[in-house]
């Protein structure tokens, strides 16, 4: 970990309120804070670099420039040097990738999220792997997930991709959509196509797919609990009949809840090991229900997402809106006029110079 408090640092940009330098710097953390999936650390000149990008002194691309010049300068690299090389690197190129509005939901969109990531710092970048594999995980106590056979890799994509784009969100509660994306995700994190990098580069593509949705993705989740989700996603695709494991979402859709919704389950990686005792009651004990409405309401995954844009901007206009969800002027007239015959927002003071008000707690 570098000597700097990395989170004190960029958090100090968001509570700034400007937005560019908001949404910059909220890459950057969820950058950061996913090396942790594979412990790995990132230097202090890392930071130096992103908060220079952040203050709009060098663009993203001069920033990769920096991190890779530094390593390639550095003939003779210290142990923590070599550890936090990658580190760097890839977090360097997430933040890239984050702040890129395209994206298409297909197979090969995460094949090529992979291939940016880590193209130059594993062999196979990009490249769907030609053997099997297994992991010892901390979480199993030494035991594997069962992943997917190597020959079988290209089909299951097809079938999990093609499945979830059939999928229709529309109608569908809150709690149900966020499940969903939940067992969508441990889905294809099952399969594991790589032969390194799968969780962060299934976490860059999922971010990227959530926001096609509208969410703004709440990056706290990332910086704070990357190994959690790792455990998580582990967790939701191991069985072991013979000492009473079954597989489990539950933990992933705490994670995914606190990541889309904001509220505020407890993430204890402690509480995911298949020795842990009073899992369960610790769990719905620890876990009150969440401190936000959010989850309560009768609301679409396009209505959360609206409205926690509205409470952002209230004084924003429906074309704005609609510029900023990606999302059709149309769509957006549809969505607010559900919004208010909802009673969850108004009008104040008239169309022309008036703003909107939510009408119920969003935490």
């Amino acid at each position: 970990m570098p000597d700097k408090n990395w989170q004190f640092e960029l958090e100090e940009y968001i509570k700034q309120g400007e937005p560019d330098k908001a949404e910059k710097s909220e890459a950057w953390q969820t950058a950061i804070g996913l090396q942790a999936v594979d412990g790995l650390n990132t230097s202090d000149y890392l930071l130096d670099t992103a908060k220079e990008h952040i203050e709009g002194k060098i663009t993203i691309d001069e920033a990769q420039k920096r991190i890779h010049s530094y390593y390639e300068q550095r003939s003779v690299r210290t142990e923590t040097e070599n550890e936090t090389k990658e580190a760097d690197i890839v977090s360097a190129r997430i933040a890239k990738l984050l702040g890129e509005r395209a994206f298409q939901f297909s197979p090969a969109e995460w094949l090529s999220i992979h291939r940016r990531l880590f193209e130059g710092v594993f062999g196979h970048a990009g490249q769907v792997r030609q053997y099997n594999i297994t992991k010892k995980e901390w979480v199993l106590n030494g035991d594997t997930v069962t992943y997917a056979d190597w020959n079988s890799i290209k089909e299951t994509l097809d079938y999990d991709f093609s499945t979830e784009k059939q999928f229709s969100y529309e109608g569908l509660s809150v709690d149900a959509a966020v499940k969903h994306l939940a067992k969508f995700a441990s889905d294809i994190w099952q399969i594991h196509p790589f032969s390194e990098g799968n969780t962060r580069a299934t976490a860059v593509f999922m971010i990227k797919y959530m926001k096609t949705f509208g969410f703004s993705v709440n990056n706290y989740a990332f910086e704070k609990y990357s190994w959690y989700f790792r455990n998580a996603l582990v967790r939701a695709n191991y069985n072991n009949l013979q000492k009473g494991v079954h597989s489990t979402t539950k933990f992933l859709e705490m994670f995914f809840s606190n990541l889309l919704l904001d509220t505020h389950y407890e993430l204890k990686n402690r509480y995911m090991h298949i020795d842990y005792v009073d899992e369960s009651a610790s769990q719905s004990a620890k876990n009150e229900p969440p401190k936000c409405q959010l989850g309560t309401l009768k609301c679409t995954l396009e209505e959360v997402a609206l409205l926690e844009l509205i409470a952002k901007k209230p004084s924003a206009k429906q074309q704005e809106l609609a510029d900023a969800s990606g999302k059709s002027l149309r769509t957006i007239k549809r969505i607010m006029k559900s919004l208010q015959d909802k009673n969850y927002i108004r009008r104040e003071s008239g169309k022309r110079y008036g703003k909107w008000e939510v009408l119920i707690h969003l935490l």
